[in-house]
């Protein structure tokens, strides 16, 4: 019996999924150069989700020296106030209407995540009368719930930088 996966041109065996596993690798690696969490947070996730989507559904192929040379390109998608969100649904969709893979199938489990998962975090539209007192404690800091996506976007926006 084939595995489940294959289209024949493999001789058979399972479909690796490569560029999805050399976007996540390469997304780990500038969160990791950041150094801006530790890699067993929710928040180190969500940036290296919103990174390896971003790595992914770009045009282009990447390796080697041209990572250094892509960088601008994926600093300008993940900057604030720009698209990103819409600019995902819409590059998923086009990949999924040209086929699919084991590459489309581990990035739309990414995209799920990273939509459907909310994280406690500090609240930045919050407005506190007089400002903050610098004696308050982290946990009496404004919280609310936000989207994985919301929190992992600037985390790898801030990683390309920091590289």
């Amino acid at each position: 019996m084939r595995p489940e996966g294959t289209n024949g041109t493999s001789g058979g065996e399972l479909l690796v999924p490569m560029a999805w596993m050399y976007a996540e690798y390469i997304a780990d690696e500038l969160l990791r150069t950041g150094d801006l969490m530790p890699p067993t947070t929710l928040e180190f996730r969500a940036g290296r989700n919103a990174l390896a989507l971003t790595i992914f559904l770009s045009d282009g192929a990447v390796g080697g020296a041209r990572v250094v040379a892509r960088l601008d390109e994926w600093s300008s998608l993940t900057a604030a106030g720009r698209p990103w969100h819409g600019w995902v649904r819409e590059r998923l969709h086009e990949r999924e209407a040209a086929g699919s893979g084991p590459d489309l199938a581990l990035a739309r489990d990414a995209w799920r995540w990273l939509e459907e998962t909310e994280l406690l975090a500090a609240d930045l539209d919050a407005v506190v009368p007089g400002g903050v007192d610098p004696r308050a404690e982290a946990e009496d800091e404004p919280r609310v719930w936000t989207p994985a996506w919301e929190l992992g976007l600037p985390l790898g926006h801030l990683a390309i930088h920091l590289f």
